[in-house]
């Protein structure tokens, strides 16, 4: 098993480039396969576990495809497989995006459920409500979701909570359905967004994304596109927080401004000084830092994905922080790790109170989830002496080539066996 061994206390300068949006690469990939004549060509795909995992999927089900230079070419044509029964279908949340496509396109999907980070419940019922209500009968048998219907028909649908999942599933199954659906309450996250440019540019026919509705008019059929994926928010709001946490000077590169503007808005009240370029910004920090509250919440809201990097800034700012997690149930594991290190926090129910301390020591540590993992990266980076983070696996399946990153910008971290 691999681990990182970090030396704290370095402060950060220069520059990183942000990869391709994760969140978005799992579901763009997946709704490639829709395509049933031509091939697409999806460029700034990160290089991360879940994308490998997804690769060997799709190829099972009988398309194909190659990443390479992070540029992702898949013909689906040829396409026989309706099944997604495998190992990497159990390892891979976003696997469950194939249900949406394959019923879009095929009328019948049949696909193990998904793993992923265990984070807190995440029930896919409103999946299974939006299938259903477009015409498709869904059964759960011995773990695996089978969806299938003689005929998509659009309709209105009203998510009874705001999913990213959801949203975009149903707006798979819906964009080859007949007529027109009709989406409210749905998600508005940036990678909701591109999912839906992505299947406009293969010729769907979807309005409204990026809002509280979305309008979607059925087309027969869909072809191959060329397309970029979006940058990673949340990749570019850990790199960001880092920089504040550590000090220094970090220009983050390839990102858009906007999809950061309630992390910005944090690391500001905090004492950071943050400069937005067309396609950059700037981190300015001395490494010290005012305590802050916190509320995840969805898009434009602050991310829950960017909730446990913070946390490790957070236990270093003076004064008392109080996050409220409003998104996940179980999403504080990291704390008992950060506490090794000498972190005081406490847990009631989704609120942590976390108080700053003068400083953080180095520490043997886990990566509880992926986000979590990027925690611990921060908070060793701050951390005086050496520390050990273990379990990145669960870092890998989101953060491309993190050591690399963060030793061009001065972090003493190297990846090492045992």
């Amino acid at each position: 098993m691999e681990k990182f061994i970090i030396r704290g206390g370095n402060s950060l300068h220069g520059s990183v480039d942000i990869s391709g949006a994760k969140n978005a690469a799992v579901a763009i990939l997946p709704a490639a396969i829709m395509a049933s004549k031509g091939t697409c060509i999806i460029e700034n795909i990160p290089d991360i576990e879940d994308i490998h995992y997804l690769e060997k999927i799709i190829k099972s089900l009988g398309c194909k495809m190659t990443i390479e230079n992070n540029c992702a070419v898949i013909d689906s044509t040829g396409m026989s497989n309706l099944e997604a029964c495998t190992e990497d279908v159990r390892k891979l949340r976003a696997s469950y995006y194939l249900n949406g496509a394959m019923l879009g396109r095929f009328k019948e999907s049949k696909v193990e459920l998904p793993g992923g980070c265990p984070i807190g419940v995440r029930p896919i019922d409103q999946h299974i409500k939006g299938f259903e209500a477009l015409g498709a009968e869904v059964t759960i048998e011995h773990g695996i979701l089978h969806a299938k219907a003689e005929k998509l028909v659009g309709t209105n649908i009203f998510f009874d909570v705001v999913s990213v999942g959801a949203t975009i599933n149903v707006m798979l199954a819906a964009a080859l359905a007949e007529g027109t659906t009709i989406l409210e309450n749905v998600a508005r996250e940036p990678h909701v967004v591109d999912v839906a440019n992505f299947l406009n540019t293969m010729g769907a026919n979807i309005k409204g994304a990026g809002t509280d509705v979305i309008r979607i008019t059925g087309v027969k059929e869909l072809e191959g596109c060329n397309y970029s994926v979006i940058p990673d928010q949340i990749e570019a709001g850990t790199y960001m927080i880092s920089a504040a946490a550590c000090g220094g000077e970090v220009t983050i590169n390839n990102v858009i401004p906007k999809h950061l503007e309630s992390i910005s808005a944090k690391l500001i009240e905090m004492g950071a000084k943050i400069i937005e370029n067309e396609d950059s910004v700037v981190v300015r920090s001395d490494g010290k830092l005012s305590a802050v509250n916190i509320k995840t919440l969805p898009y434009p809201g602050f991310p829950t994905d960017v909730q446990q990097p913070m946390s490790a800034m957070l236990s270093i700012a003076k004064g008392r922080s109080i996050i409220n997690e409003s998104i996940w149930e179980n999403r504080f594991k990291h704390l008992d790790e950060l506490k090794k290190m000498g972190a005081k926090a406490e847990v009631d129910g989704r609120t942590a109170i976390i108080d700053g301390v003068d400083r953080l020591t180095g520490a043997v540590v886990n990566a509880t989830d992926l986000r979590a993992g990027a925690a611990m990266v921060i908070a060793a980076l701050v951390a005086s002496g050496e520390s050990e983070i273990h379990n990145l696996d669960h870092i890998d399946r989101g953060y491309p080539h993190i050591e690399q990153k963060f030793r061009r910008l001065g972090a003493d971290i190297r990846r090492v066996q045992g």
